[in-house]
């Protein structure tokens, strides 16, 4: 019983653990407290905390936008112009203000005054002036079809217009910042002019989805010699207008000059997916592309990240009044691009298109042989009894056969050699390398087709054509001779005029740039920091055909 009672259970003190004190707390509070600060004390360090901050926004709130700053949310097209008194009064500010309140108040404005289009950029613009250009007495009596914003008066069409621009404005809209803040300066020191996604959709019609990396943005316009010349900025998404706060870094622009006559229209850039990721965010272009032509994923991946250039050219005769070439630089896995082909190629001749194509060999003596004669003759086009694409009239004649075609049956594949032709630049694309194909109807036009080209740098180049076969020379893309643009470069020019009169520009195009000669224009993808920006700086220029 002794024995049990030495051995029966005893509390053995645990050591506390030891604790740091907060700075200025004595030893002994700490203690007291077990480590941590009092619950009132925590209490009265979060109130202060939020009620520091909330003081200091109620005392000094962020500014809120006004006049200008406040239509730009309201509006899809906004121009601005300089005063100019010594010029005639402009249409607009006569139908806007009658003939004596218009000529008096063009004679007294001596900033910059606007023209916008609300909701509706098809419809009538409204004038934005400043408040002083008016006569005290008509300001402070507007009519039902104005209104004071600001510093700035609003003139619309009619009542029911200004109304509508009313209702889309936010009286408790914050200043801007980013894009839009460097856009609102330009409105405000030079001719200039912004957009939003619904002026794209109008201005620019079926092309659209083309520009969808420059839906919002703004330009300011100035003369040099006999063109306009621009530069500004552009986003994809009208919300990054105001998300983006750094000052980019701006790149110098580096125009190419004018297209030549033999062109219409020139595109190129680092990527096809600049061009193209608008109509890839359709749905109904997708699935077409999946199944009809077999363009799924990972075939689409590759057409994406290929540096191309784009050309369309005029055709003086036959059924099509342009042809269309897309030139890519496809690298060095060949044979992923040998599968596209493939594919597209069996998904032709489902569809009832006749393939024909040439082997090397006959290519290379039937392009010798024309060579003698001053005639460059079409080696597929002739064998698969095709008009052949030789300048003479004879070689426009249909030919029944020839020996040596190879005829691609229904579900067959096309020949594919490891390494590309060394033909020269010069000539038609025709008499290049095997696994080129020729596609045409019924009744033996030629609708289009594709030819591998000799590399540059080691890197294979396809092109693919939609029209006659491409007689005019071929310049290899891509290396020091022909540069294509730095990664996130785009790079275009045409000539505006000429398309019109062929009829391929919408009908919503500008007069100006209906009757330009040449138009050129170059986008890059800003920096800030380390990192590319989803803004594109855009400098450009317009030469006004007289």
């Amino acid at each position: 019983m002794r024995l049990f009672r030495s051995l029966r259970w005893r509390p053995v003190p645990i050591p506390a653990r030891p604790t740091l004190a907060p700075a200025g707390f004595a030893p002994g509070v700490a203690a007291r407290v077990g480590g941590r600060l009092p619950l009132p004390i925590t209490a009265t360090a979060i109130a202060l905390l939020l009620a520091l901050p909330l003081t200091a926004l109620q005392r000094l709130p962020r500014p809120r936008a006004q006049g200008l700053e406040q239509l730009m949310d309201g509006v899809t097209l906004l121009q601005s112009f300089p005063a100019a008194p010594q010029r005639a009064i402009p249409d607009l500010w006569r139908q806007r203000l009658g003939g004596p309140l218009a000529e008096r108040a063009w004679q007294q404005q001596r900033g910059f005054w606007w023209q916008l289009w609300g909701e509706h950029v098809d419809g009538a613009p409204m004038l934005v002036l400043p408040a002083r250009s008016l006569p005290p007495a008509t300001v402070a009596s507007l009519p039902p079809q104005a209104m004071r914003l600001g510093d700035l008066v609003v003139v619309a069409p009619d009542p029911l217009a200004l109304q509508m621009l009313r209702d889309g404005l936010r009286p408790q809209q914050r200043r801007s910042r980013g894009l839009q803040r460097r856009c609102l300066d330009r409105l405000q020191s030079t001719q200039a002019v912004f957009w939003n996604p619904a002026a794209i959709g109008v201005i620019a019609g079926p092309m659209a989805p083309l520009l969808q990396r420059f839906q919002a943005g703004c330009l300011s316009i100035g003369l040099d010699g006999g063109g306009v010349v621009w530069s500004g900025e552009a986003a994809a998404v009208e919300g990054v207008l105001t998300s983006v706060a750094s000052n980019p870094t701006l790149i110098e622009p580096a125009l190419q000059g004018p297209l030549p006559a033999d062109q219409l229209l020139q595109i190129q850039g680092a990527s096809l997916d600049l061009l193209i990721q608008g109509l890839l965010a359709r749905q109904m272009i997708r699935d077409p592309l999946a199944s009809r032509y077999g363009i799924d994923t990972d075939r689409l991946a590759l057409l994406r990240q290929a540096p191309f250039q784009l050309r369309l050219r005029p055709l003086p005769h036959g059924p099509f009044q342009a042809s269309l070439e897309l030139q890519l630089v496809v690298g060095r896995d060949r044979r992923a691009w040998q599968g596209l082909l493939d594919q597209l190629g069996r998904s032709l001749q489902a569809q009832g298109l006749r393939q024909a194509v040439a082997s090397a060999p006959i290519a290379a003596a039937k392009a010798q042989g024309a060579a003698g004669s001053g005639v460059r003759i079409s080696a597929s086009a002739s064998s698969a009894g095709l008009p052949s694409a030789g300048p003479s009239s004879a070689n426009r004649a249909a030919a029944p056969s020839a020996p040596g075609a190879l005829t691609v049956p229904p579900g067959g594949s096309l020949p594919v050699t490891g390494q590309a032709s060394t033909a020269p630049a010069a000539g038609p694309a025709s008499s290049t390398a095997p696994g080129s194909a020729t596609w045409s109807r019924d009744d033996g036009a030629v609708v289009g087709g594709w030819r591998w080209l000799p590399s540059v740098g080691g890197e294979a180049q396809l092109l693919l054509f939609l029209g006659p076969v491409p007689q005019a020379p071929l310049a290899r893309i891509g290396g020091a001779a022909h540069p294509l643009p730095s990664s996130g470069g785009l790079q275009l020019r045409s000539r505006p005029a000429a398309l019109a009169r062929l009829g391929m520009l919408p009908p919503d195009v500008p007069e100006l740039v209906r009757r330009s000669s040449q138009l050129e224009l170059e986008a890059q993808s800003l920096r800030g920091g380390m990192d590319p920006l989803p803004i594109s700086q855009l400098s450009g220029r317009l030469q006004v055909s007289r």
